[in-house]
């Protein structure tokens, strides 16, 4: 007999399938649904574009009263990303009192997608990562394209990184084109303030928005050059 998180994560796989998220996909590992492997690509004109991160999914019988647990397998030299846990740092994720009933597998992945291409430097649980960007994107850019050109580089050849992290302060320039960049940091990344809790993911046309920020991406490719 299935439990109710079964049920609800086999309605879950049903709206991800119809969605058909662009650069997003899952798959459930056993007959009980509890456990999942998720593959994720960057946004275009991102840094990340042509990447592509897997990360597992651990849901609970209590799910969805509680979030799961999401993984980075292929971990990114990211703020927002624990370098040895390899989980994401998104409110809803890490504060199981930002949790809504209302997320689901697709909000997670969608939320996960937009953390990887829009890094919040405030609190960054990536000192390195965070200090690097801030200081030089370009030199930032190149170590990404490093670790993932030379994902078996020994020791002596892996990049140059800070050996102590400073305090990360300042904030990396933005483009004003439009409210597509605001709107994007918004949805997915954990803040010690209460603005960030993700409320874009209650709303029902959330992915009706996606696809229409996603259009915009591409139609402004130079002005969201201008940040990276």
């Amino acid at each position: 007999m299935h439990c109710r998180a079964c049920l609800l994560l086999e309605r879950d796989f049903d709206e991800f399938k119809v969605n058909n998220f662009e650069g997003i996909t899952a798959v459930p590992l056993d007959e009980d649904m509890m456990k999942w492997e998720a593959e994720i690509r960057g946004l275009q004109n991102s840094i990340w574009q042509g990447l592509v991160f897997q990360l597992t999914i651990n849901f609970t019988p209590e799910y969805n009263y509680s979030p799961p647990v999401v993984k980075f397998t292929t971990i990114p030299f990211h703020p927002n990303v624990n370098p040895q846990t390899g989980q994401p740092c998104i409110d809803f994720l890490d504060n199981p009192n930002k949790w809504n009933e209302r997320y689901t597998l697709s909000s997670i992945l969608l939320a996960i997608q937009v953390m990887l291409s829009n890094p919040v430097l405030e609190n960054p649980v990536n000192l390195q990562a965070a200090e690097i960007l801030m200081k030089d994107e370009s030199s930032y850019r190149k170590i990404i394209l490093k670790l993932f050109n030379e994902p078996l580089q020994s020791k002596d050849d892996s990049p140059e990184l800070p050996k102590e992290p400073e305090k990360c302060t300042g904030a990396v320039k933005t483009v004003s084109f439009n409210d597509y960049y605001k709107t994007w940091s918004g949805i997915a990344t954990s803040r010690a303030t209460e603005y960030y809790r993700t409320p874009l993911l209650k709303d029902p046309n959330f992915t009706g928005r996606y696809y229409k920020w996603k259009k915009m991406d591409l139609q402004y490719p130079k002005e969201w050059n201008l940040k990276w």
